[in-house]
């Protein structure tokens, strides 16, 4: 299970038309925007990227308002392993478990995926906060990902794991969040 000592959301390249052109975007945007809140309420890491944003536009602002003080991680390489400031910033947090969500699953959430799991990094792919242009490429990137070794998870699983407990002081906050 996802441990609230050791997690970390990462959001891969929400942005511009690319996110408008995902399969099934609304509950994507959504789903995104309750881990954020999930994540947040709890005090808890997040890191999110931008691919090529002079070109491909910036996160979106529905997911960008939830993300306010947070800067993206500007990068070229589909993996966001090889951008040397996210692997700085994601090392530093010492962190193990990282929740996965993003765009495109078949690309840049794939290759992002297979890099943490060979640097020994436990991920948590939250099936239904990532997507791509077809759902056939999005199925083919969540198989590739459990292939490798990553956990299927979706949105309420994640932010339940990190909850534990309706006797938790956040409960409140993470029902209406779900709801």
């Amino acid at each position: 299970m996802i441990s609230r000592a050791d997690a970390v959301l990462i959001i891969i390249d929400i942005q511009g038309n690319l996110a408008q052109a995902m399969y099934d975007k609304e509950n994507l945007f959504a789903n995104n925007v309750k881990l954020i809140q999930g994540f947040k309420a709890l005090n808890l890491p997040i890191i999110f990227t931008e691919q090529i944003p002079q070109k491909l536009g910036n996160t979106l602002p529905q997911i960008a308002a939830e993300l306010d003080g947070i800067n993206p991680v500007a990068k070229e390489s589909f993996s966001c392993w090889d951008e040397k400031y996210f692997k700085e910033k994601l090392e530093g947090l010492n962190r193990r478990h990282i929740v996965l969500t993003g765009i495109e699953c078949h690309v840049c959430v794939y290759q992002t995926a297979l890099d943490l799991i060979s640097n020994g990094y436990n991920v948590h792919l939250v099936t239904d906060a990532v997507s791509s242009r077809t759902p056939e490429n999005r199925q083919v990137g969540i198989d590739a990902i459990k292939s490798a070794g990553a956990y299927l998870t979706s949105t309420e699983m994640v932010l339940f794991e990190l909850l534990r407990t309706a006797a938790d002081p956040k409960a409140k906050e993470f029902f209406k969040i779900v709801k």
